[in-house]
């Protein structure tokens, strides 16, 4: 077990990091490498928090490789002449001076992990090198009130998040370790990323200088007061939103608690994010919602967003007041073995039950601010089926929306990822049923009936949908104005959930 470290928070140097780095690269310090090394099962385990499987495939090895496995993956001390050997151009003396280790007489103990992270965005597969604090595991307990986080599933579900596009300015609000920084950064002129952490911003700007980025400025401070009076054409946030009891006793971790009541902080956010958005700007954030028996989380987030504003709201789960509170509890390092579990679940609890909650959702925030005069696109929806390449899927409901507001397209293709799928009782010849599935996206399966299931079926790009409606017309034996009116409202929802494309 390591001990519990100093918790001065580190010390960037751009000339030790670029060391750091390049003694990181020599060693193959990636994350293949390092699966390839201990094997895809003890990789698997690690991500369960099980660390003796890596520990048995490493055995006796001393190899650099395997030294800086143990030393900033799992955050285990080394012997000081294989660390010394394992990173030649930083020294001991250099990881000191960062504040990433602590010399213990002939061994090294680390103050920090460093793990590699992949990425695959527009512009291709990449990875980083990302230092955090020590973990559970490490530490062999709770964390530190001021810890911060390296990668975590929320982390990795806003970069899969943010849409894919080049902007000129933006911002990371809260930025923990900086992984959005740097994943924006690479689509953007400029990024300011703030924190109320002076320790997160540390890593933030050790991990940039680790990863040779140069075009992040780093501002400490609350929510927008660092950049009052600024505009942004991309923000982006996975805000300290997790909702905590507010009584003595209960930790409140700086990486996910942003010292407000209830959902408070989100809704502030997102009362104050109009003001900082350019013309066409765009504000995606991770976010909870509390309900009450009096309203709904969803509504309560509608209620939040100025009217003039674009607003996709996607809830992706609900918890009961008992999930949720198990769930924080839990993240924080406290099993439900410990007698202080017990103590943290009545507050919690209690705190719900005081302010009325019945339930908790979390989901995703994006917002838009439109041209003047444009239509304004209020989609707030419950989406609990599996996801893929949000980001994308995302973009092309925002440019689905303002095509729309010319009206239905010409002409339409159906994108290639849908099938349909038709149901039919035994001995029937019609179906039942008939089903649009899409694979990729949003994952949405749609009902249709058989008039729009061959308007779609017809919509291959050269035939346009007004002379496909009047097909259908003729054929259903109905008149053309009511099949239209019919017909209009769900092929606009087949549009914005591109499951029809407009033909180019």
């Amino acid at each position: 077990m390591t001990p519990v470290p100093d918790h001065s928070r580190p010390r960037p140097d751009l000339v030790l990091a670029q060391a750091l780095a390049a003694d990181l690269d020599a060693a193959d310090f990636r994350s293949d490498a390092l699966r390839t090394l201990w094997g895809s099962e003890a990789d698997d385990a690690l991500a369960r928090g099980l660390r003796s499987p890596i520990l048995r495939a490493l055995a006796d090895r001393d190899d650099p490789l395997s030294t800086l496995g143990r030393f900033w993956v799992l955050g285990m001390p080394q012997a000081l002449r294989v660390v010394e050997r394992a990173l030649p151009r930083t020294g001991i003396d250099g990881l000191v001076a960062m504040g990433l280790a602590a010399r213990e007489d002939d061994r090294v103990a680390p103050l920090a992990l460093i793990t590699p992270q992949s990425f695959v965005d527009a512009d291709g597969v990449g990875e980083w090198w990302i230092a955090s604090d020590l973990d559970e595991g490490a530490l062999g307990g709770a964390l530190p009130a001021d810890h911060v986080l390296g990668v975590g599933g929320a982390s990795r579900t806003l970069a899969e998040l943010v849409i894919p596009t080049p902007v000129e300015r933006a911002l990371d609000l809260g930025t923990g370790c900086g992984i959005q920084a740097l994943l924006v950064s690479r689509h953007a002129g400029a990024v300011v990323a703030t924190d109320i952490s002076e320790r997160a911003l540390a890593y933030a700007e050790l991990n940039a200088y680790l990863n040779g980025v140069r075009n992040i400025e780093f501002r400490l401070g609350s929510l927008f007061e660092p950049v009052a009076g600024e505009s942004f054409d991309l923000i982006v946030s996975n805000p300290p939103f997790v909702i905590t009891p507010r009584v003595a006793g209960v930790p409140a971790y700086e990486y996910r608690d942003g010292g407000l009541i209830g959902d408070a902080l989100v809704e502030r956010f997102l009362r104050e994010v109009p003001t900082h958005l350019s013309p066409g700007g765009v504000a995606q954030l991770l976010g909870n919602w509390e309900s009450s028996a009096d309203v709904t989380g969803l509504d309560r987030v509608r209620s939040w967003v100025d009217d003039d504003l674009d607003a996709w709201v996607i809830q992706r789960e609900e918890l009961s007041p008992l999930g949720y509170a198990e769930l924080w509890i839990r993240d924080g390092g406290t099993l439900p073995r410990d007698d202080e579990f017990t103590r943290l679940l009545t507050a919690w609890l209690d705190d719900f039950d005081h302010r009325g909650v019945t339930a908790v959702g979390f989901g995703y925030i994006v917002l838009r601010r439109p041209s003047a005069g444009a239509a304004v696109l209020r989609r707030f929806e419950t989406a609990a089926q599996p996801v893929t390449d949000l980001g994308r899927a995302l973009g092309r409901g925002l440019q689905a929306h303002d095509a729309l507001a010319h009206g239905v397209p010409e002409r339409l293709l159906v994108a290639p990822d849908v099938t349909e799928a038709r149901h039919f009782m035994p001995g029937e010849d019609d179906p039942s049923v008939i089903e649009l599935r899409q694979g990729g996206g949003f994952g949405r399966t749609v009902r249709v009936d058989p008039a729009l299931a061959g308007l779609v079926g017809a919509c291959d790009g050269e035939l346009t949908v007004a002379q496909i409606v009047a097909a259908l017309a003729d054929l259903f034996e109905v008149p053309l104005a009511d099949l239209w009116a019919d017909l209009e409202p769900r092929l606009r929802e087949l549009v914005l959930d591109g499951l029809l494309l407009p033909a180019e």
